[in-house]
């Protein structure tokens, strides 16, 4: 079992956590994942390292409560544990000095891109970093990501915060002023990164996202994490998770990841229905003692 060392929320159902686990910490590079069980009977889940601390031998995750299980992740605190943590997993992503490259996180997508957006910066690139959410509340690691990159621009959906519009708008902003952009990084939801594709394709400019599909057991086996890349069927866990977005069936993917939608909907009232039991029964404890 893994102990979690710190647990807080940075946004809306967005919870950081820090988990202790010293040797994927000490091997884990940007673009890796891991593969958590929060408990014995429990589904598991792929979650990209967003960083590590060798150090104090924890690696970092951030989550965002949509699920059964990332719901019950977001309820556990500093203290609890986990049942068990695998990883790294995956292919680390492609770093070198591009020259200019910018960085796109959607949402939860930011904890993604962040890694990579630091490795880029450290091989010497000019990183741009363009950071998305519904509302101001959503734009997470801006702090963060201002430390690793030469310049930051948040945008929200809504205007709340920075560039009102998506984060494409934003680029389609540098791209029309003439900025030389050598290299893209794309992270988030799989439209926002189908949307970046198709932006940046006519332009010919080098696209890369991480993809995120069903997967059970991260090493290629189940075949639940496939998707057809350059019209071949790849395994995202150990092919990937990066891949050429212009290369990317983005329609395939979006239907493969409904294929459950249902199930995961049914699976979800049912675990909040049980909590919800819970609650009102300690309640009813509570006054009854009052």
């Amino acid at each position: 079992m893994n102990r979690i060392v710190e647990a807080r929320f940075i946004g809306p159902e967005i919870k950081l956590f820090k988990i202790e686990a010293p040797k994927i910490a000490e091997k884990r590079k940007a673009g890796q994942f891991i593969i958590i069980r929060v408990h014995e009977g429990g589904e598991r889940i792929p979650l990209t390292i967003a960083d590590s601390d060798t150090s104090n031998g924890t690696i970092t995750i951030i989550v965002q409560g949509v699920g059964k299980t990332t719901k019950h992740l977001n309820m556990l605190n500093a203290g609890d544990f986990v049942q068990d943590v695998v990883g790294p997993l995956g292919r680390p992503s492609h770093i070198e000095n591009f020259g200019t490259a910018v960085s796109i996180g959607g949402g939860v997508g930011t904890a993604i891109a962040y890694p990579t957006a630091k490795a880029l910066k450290e091989a010497g690139n000019y990183v741009i970093s363009i950071i998305g959410g519904r509302s101001k509340e959503y734009v997470i690691l801006e702090d963060e990501m201002r430390k690793v990159s030469d310049e930051v621009y948040p945008t929200t959906d809504d205007g709340s915060y920075g560039y009102h519009g998506f984060v494409t708008g934003k680029l389609q902003e540098l791209i029309d002023s003439g900025r030389k952009i050598d290299f893209i990084l794309a992270i988030g939801p799989i439209p926002m990164m189908a949307a970046v594709a198709n932006l940046t394709k006519p332009y010919g400019i080098k696209t890369v996202v991480s993809l995120n599909p069903i997967m059970v057991d991260g090493t290629g086996m189940c075949g639940g994490c496939r998707a057809v890349v350059n019209d071949k069927t790849v395994f995202v866990c150990v092919d990937g998770p990066e891949f050429d977005a212009h290369q990317v069936n983005f329609d395939i993917l979006t239907k493969r990841n409904k294929m459950y939608l249902v199930q995961e909907k049914h699976s979800l009232e049912n675990f909040m229905c049980h909590y919800d039991n819970l609650f009102f029964s300690a309640l009813n404890e509570v006054k009854e003692k009052v």
